[in-house]
């Protein structure tokens, strides 16, 4: 379940092979944990289950810990054999990376800001120089000494006053994304009393550079459902609530215009939303609703001057339309169509410039950046000339120029930060990602096109080295997600070249569930249609094995979170199509999580996957949620990963899942839980303890595999 806002993040990783290899050995002499079975009846429409692994849901017992211990040892164990391989990936991945290495300087305020890392540590500088790139440094933060002392440490939410005095930046020592937000005055470098929880480290300055929005969260569901008004200097018990969001399958956020005139609280979920505003020379004005919330109505708000830009779905426009209406009359009735919408295009996001509208659009599951002049004298895509891609609109803080910040990427293009000016054409790369040996031209990439069983087509990006030659040979790791709308986008990563160049074929499946094809293809793959994203992506593998980029025996699976969800049904499916499947974090217990309220983000979710108290969802969701369909045949090997801190996918579902494996499964193929107790959703903080996260699983495909070099 759960997706990182993120989503998001991306794990490119995999598993294993046959159940006996030369370099893992005879594991079978080790003997795997086997979880106690305790009674738990669950009774819900007539429909009786015993779900004999809950009491794995006790967290901090003894009995919990143990266990979670135990799979870690016998984890260890079995993948002792493979410690100098891993140490080997672990080199290789590390060597490719510009340890010293520096974003590109975005200018704001009379201030470029920008992040550096330096050689040997783990987190990120946050700094910024005054008119000049060439200017004295001044360090805003340095994350490695906010982490010392932790084993996990977040830093984000840099964001500093109007006046560029004072810094507010929020930092998650906990794994579970439960910020807290401190104050720097810059002028004299010194940390301010007025610390005070952010649930999701999202803060706004008023332009007076003394009043502070920021939110918190529910401490049940976790989901951010409050608004606060903090004033700089003032006890924290003296903060006001500015906005609830009562509704408990809802979220609340805050945002401010581009144009730094307007505080944005959004609050609602998927495509059921409401804006308020508030003038940011005011802040202490009442807010004020631009439209009222209706169920699948749905409006982003941006401002440029008399009027509000809104991107929206209203009068049918599924794939998104953008409108503009006067500041002072902005009643839906005044709403005038600027972009209309159209069928085969989903418009994504947009951005204002004082002589130009940018639209970030998708086409084909491709994404394209689209520059319209105000007065329709340019009308106009940026050009790439890849076969699949991804290009992103970057921060443009500015609003009186001609430059357009992007980024461009795809699977064999490291990423490219560009500086597209509108008015000419002109593209000045700014710069490309440093991969340290990497030689774009010895790789190819290629755009496909699956058939799923009811006739849809299904995008695949696939990439691989130059001269391997397709005949069924090749292992091929496929990683899809499929959830939330959230488009999984072709981009570089350098990681995956340790099993690139050992001859795999590297494959995303753009299955349903995700918006690749538009608002529908995510209609199309949630609630009532979910088996869609199980479906497509079975049909992506049999594609890739029918066309010889691969065969079973070398096929592998992987996703997380919600693509987590997706392995867990798909080894329930269609075990035999794949050699090996990776669940990370995986939201295997649907049913049971979606049936209980108390347990983080259940709530919120239920336009996605269903609410179990409506009978028909119900029904639906248990013919699918992998825990409630283990049976007993044959697996798969398998690897499940989680973490014991995370908020996203509690670590329950899948111990749970590995322990109920464990039982009903016929096979001798191996089934291992790693469990990160220092890590998040997204695993360990650390760049360089992610790499030996990625290195653990690397190993474990390639020793079953028999690859040991």
């Amino acid at each position: 379940m759960k997706v990182l806002f993120a989503c998001f993040f991306i794990l490119f990783i995999v598993s294993g092979v046959n159940a006996q290899t030369t370099l893992i050995g005879n594991y079978q002499s080790v003997q795997a944990p086997q979880a106690a079975k305790r009674q738990h009846l669950m009774n819900q429409h007539g429909d009786i289950r015993d779900d004999e692994y809950y009491w794995l849901k006790t967290r901090d017992s003894d009995a919990v810990i143990k266990y979670l211990n135990d799979e870690n040892s016998y984890f260890n164990k079995i993948m002792k054999p493979t410690e100098q391989l891993q140490d080997k990936l672990y080199d290789e991945m590390l060597a490719r990376i510009k340890q010293d290495d520096n974003s590109v300087p975005y200018l704001k305020n009379g201030y470029y800001y920008y992040t550096r890392y330096e050689t040997g540590k783990q987190y990120p500088v946050f700094c910024r120089k005054k008119g000049f790139e060439t200017a004295s440094e001044e360090i805003l933060v340095d994350a490695n000494a906010v982490a010392e002392g932790h084993t996990y440490s977040v830093v984000t939410g840099i964001n500093v006053s109007p006046d560029n005095r004072y810094l507010i930046y929020t930092v998650d020592t906990s794994g579970r994304y439960l910020y807290h937000a401190y104050i720097k005055d810059l002028q004299r470098g010194i940390l301010l009393n007025d610390n005070f929880p952010s649930a999701f480290g999202n803060t706004v300055w008023a332009n007076d550079s003394k009043t502070i929005f920021y939110d918190t969260k529910d401490s049940v569901s976790l989901r951010t459902n409050k608004i606060w008004k903090h004033i700089l200097g003032s006890p924290a018990e003296n903060n006001i609530l500015v906005y609830e969001e009562k509704d408990e399958t809802a979220y609340a956020n805050i945002s401010k215009s581009k144009s730094e005139k307007y505080i944005f609280i959004s609050s609602g979920y998927t495509q059921t939303y409401e804006t308020q505003f508030i003038s940011a020379d005011s802040p202490n004005d009442t807010p004020r609703v631009i439209a009222p919330r209706e169920k699948n109505f749905y409006y982003d708000v941006d401002h440029m001057g008399d009027s509000f830009y809104i991107r929206t779905n209203d009068k049918h426009a599924f794939n998104f339309k953008i409108v503009s209406t006067p500041v002072n009359n902005y009643s839906r009735n005044h709403w005038r169509d600027e972009i209309p919408h159209r069928d085969g295009v989903l418009l994504q996001n947009f951005d204002v410039f004082k002589n130009y509208l940018v639209l970030s659009e998708r086409i084909d599951g491709i994404s394209k950046i689209r520059i319209i002049g105000w007065h329709h004298a340019v009308d106009k895509y940026i050009s790439f000339d890849e076969p699949t891609y991804v290009s992103n609109l970057d921060y443009n803080p500015e609003f009186n120029t001609d430059t357009l910040r992007v980024d461009y990427s795809s699977m064999i293009t490291p990423t490219s930060v560009i500086d597209y000016n509108m008015n000419t054409g002109v593209r000045t790369i700014k710069k490309v990602q440093p991969v340290i040996g990497y030689k774009k031209e010895d790789y190819a990439t290629e755009y496909l096109w699956a058939t799923a069983r009811d006739g849809v087509k299904v995008p695949i990006s696939v990439m691989y080295k130059k001269g391997a030659l397709m005949k069924g040979n090749n292992p091929c790791l496929l990683y899809a997600y499929g959830s939330y709308g959230l488009s999984t986008d072709p981009y570089f990563n350098s990681n995956v070249l340790s099993l690139v160049n050992r001859g795999f074929v590297y494959a995303i499946a753009h299955i349903r569930g995700g918006m690749e094809m538009g608002f529908h293809w995510y209609e199309d793959g949630k609630m009532l249609h979910k088996i869609n994203t199980f479906n497509d992506y079975i049909d992506c593998a049999e594609y890739l094995v029918k066309n010889k980029y691969t065969s079973p025996n070398k096929l592998f699976a992987n996703g997380g979170s919600a693509g987590g969800l997706l392995m867990g049904a798909v080894a329930n499916m269609r075990p035999d199509l794949f050699k090996g499947i990776v669940a990370d974090v995986p939201f295997v217990d649907v049913l049971t999580t979606m049936s209980d309220p108390s347990i983080p983000l259940t709530t919120g979710e239920y336009s996605e996957w269903g609410n179990p108290a409506v009978k028909d969802e119900y029904f639906y969701m248990k013919k699918y949620s992998p825990y409630d369909n283990v049976v007993k045949h044959n697996y798969a090997n398998m690897l499940i990963t989680t973490s014991y801190s995370d908020s996203q996918v509690q670590y329950f579902e899948p111990a749970k899942f590995t322990a109920k494996l464990r039982e009903m499964k016929t096979d001798n193929n191996l089934l291992l839980l790693y469990c990160n107790m220092h890590g998040a959703h997204g695993g360990s903080s650390g760049r360089f303890d992610r790499l030996h996260d990625t290195a653990r699983r690397f190993g474990f495909i390639l020793a079953l595999l028999n690859e040991n070099n």
